[in-house]
């Protein structure tokens, strides 16, 4: 049961999520929850090992899941499912690119998406800087992971104004792991 259960939870994940990993994180999250494969706070973990590791979020993510629930038949079997949908997609979309790219009402569908898309991502971070960040932790207010978040961003944006390019995400992510290790592993 717990197989057809991935099938079925990736699948929908992968056929209804728009806009890429960051867009599809809300849709994960409740077909986590809805099936009880995990609670909000290991999910929100999974999702920052996912940000961290290689490869795309939502295959890291149903990989991970389908491994613990599955074992290795789980693994594969919600990898599958959750690339699956966005591979016939594409396959569909190249077929019909030339002449459908042309029509103004894909054009006007497509902006519409990119639209919705901004707000299903500023609406995951905000989710997830307000629940994960300590605002709202059980303890009350958590002003350390506040100001980590802070000086991160502030970090990020002053090596935007110094250097080009900026610091690179990879950068980023060691610098906020060595300050999550120093702050709260010490």
């Amino acid at each position: 049961m717990i197989y057809l259960d991935l099938l079925i939870g990736f699948l929908e994940v992968g056929l209804f999520s728009f806009g890429g990993a960051y867009a599809a994180i809300p849709l994960i999250r409740d077909v986590v929850l809805a099936h009880g494969w995990m609670d909000d706070e290991m999910i929100s973990y999974m999702i920052a090992v996912s940000e961290s590791t290689p490869g795309p979020i939502m295959v890291n993510l149903a990989t991970y899941i389908g491994s613990n629930k599955g074992g290795l038949l789980g693994a594969v079997i919600a990898t599958t499912a959750v690339v699956l949908p966005a591979f016939f997609i594409i396959l569909i979309i190249l077929g019909l690119a030339k002449n459908l790219l042309k029509n103004s009402y894909a054009q006007a569908i497509l902006t519409g998406l990119k639209s919705c898309v901004i707000g299903v991502i500023l609406a995951t971070g905000a989710y997830m800087i307000l629940g994960n960040c300590g605002v709202t932790s059980e303890n009350g207010i958590d002003i350390t992971a506040i100001l980590i978040t802070c000086g991160l961003a502030i970090v990020y944006y002053g090596m935007r104004k110094v250097r080009k390019n900026g610091i690179s995400p990879i950068g980023l992510i060691c610098i906020a792991a060595v300050v999550g290790v120093a702050v709260y592993g010490i």
